[in-house]
This record gives structure tokens, sequence and C-alpha cells, in this order.
């Protein structure tokens, strides 16, 4: 059982031995230390991190926001900890996943997360709901209406994909530089990776 520490600042000028210095009395056996901003999905050393701990490993981190982008992002990235029989512990929020108290923790989290995915589709939907309502009112009146059409479906070239998804799952490129290669933004490079992955 071993006690990894990621840590993280957003720029090179940006100093780490704040974060080193409240990782004291945590008997870290490795650190994973890198200067990259958060909204960056290509992190070296988080990948490093998550390819070294092991069964009984426990994952050290001053505040989750060090180690994750969004609530979304830490969720995911705990349970891929847990799926590797994994801790997580953030010590500015108190989080511990070994221990009942830190669990609750990450289910409310999981909660948050949810409550903010359908307030989203809700004010979507309303949106919508919106548009249909003026474009009836427009057509009543004889006017030409603004038809909502939904969001229409990012087209990717499967041999394309194919190509940048290989490149980079042996290391060649860069999630960055494959998404910049298929003019995809993060997200849609993301979901069309789980998607191959499970059907593989």
């Amino acid at each position: 059982m071993a006690r990894a520490a990621y840590i993280r600042v957003s720029t090179e000028e940006q100093n780490t031995l704040r974060q080193e210095d409240l990782m004291k009395g945590q008997n870290i056996e490795k650190w994973f230390i890198e200067k990259v901003s958060g909204k960056n999905t290509d992190r070296p050393q988080l990948k490093a991190m998550m390819n070294w701990v092991r069964d009984g490993d426990v994952v050290v981190v001053v505040s989750y926001s060090r180690f994750s982008r969004s609530t979304a992002d830490l969720l995911n990235l705990v349970d891929q900890l847990e799926k590797k029989g994994v801790g997580f512990v953030s010590l500015h929020e108190n989080i511990d996943t070994t221990t009942p108290n830190g669990k609750f923790m990450m289910t409310v989290f999981a909660g948050l997360a949810q409550y903010e995915r359908d307030n989203i589709k809700l004010q979507q939907r309303e949106g919508i709901d919106a548009k249909k309502r003026i474009d009836a009112e427009r057509k009543a009146r004889g006017e030409k209406a603004l038809t909502y059409k939904g969001r229409q479906p990012i087209k990717i070239d499967e041999i394309a994909f194919e190509r940048e998804y290989t490149a980079w799952k042996k290391g060649e490129k860069t999630a960055r530089a494959a998404m910049q290669a298929l003019n995809i933004k993060p997200n849609t490079w993301y979901r069309r990776v789980k998607k191959h992955e499970t059907e593989a």
C-alpha cells in the first residue's frame, strides 16, 4: 500500500512548494507534480499517476480543484480510482473515500452533478419550447417562422478518428493534438472515445 501525491499549479510561474508543504505528514511515497491549466485535458502527470497506483494505494491532493476540472470530472476520476481499488483523499475538503464519511461526500457530489445536468436540460427544454411558441405566433400572423431544428450531430470521419485514436493510445500524440486534427472539442472527443471503447 502506497500513498501518491498529485500536485498541480496552472502556470510555470506558480510555485508548488505550498502544496508540497501541506502534504507533510501524509507519508507520501510517490510524487506527481505538474504545471498545467486545469482546463487542459492532456495532463501527463495525472495520467502517469493514474497508471502508477495499484489496489490498496491512496491518492492525496491538497484540494480537489487541483485534481479535477469540474464536479463531473472529479466523479469520473474518483470512479476510475475506485475501480482499481485506490482511495482518494482531499485535504482541504476533508474527503477520504476509504472512510464511510468520505464515501458519503462523494454521493453528495454525485447528486449535485446530476442536479446540475438536470437543470441544464430543463433550461434547454424551456428555451426550445419558447422558440416553438414564438414560431407558432409568427405563423398565426402570417410571418415567416424561425423554426428550431435542434442541435445537429457532429460528424466525425471514422477512418480519421480511428487513426487519431490509435496514435493517442500508443502515446504518439496528445489528446489535444488529436482533437485539433479532427477539429472537435474535448467533450466530443471523450464522448466518442468512450463510445469506441464500449463498442470494442
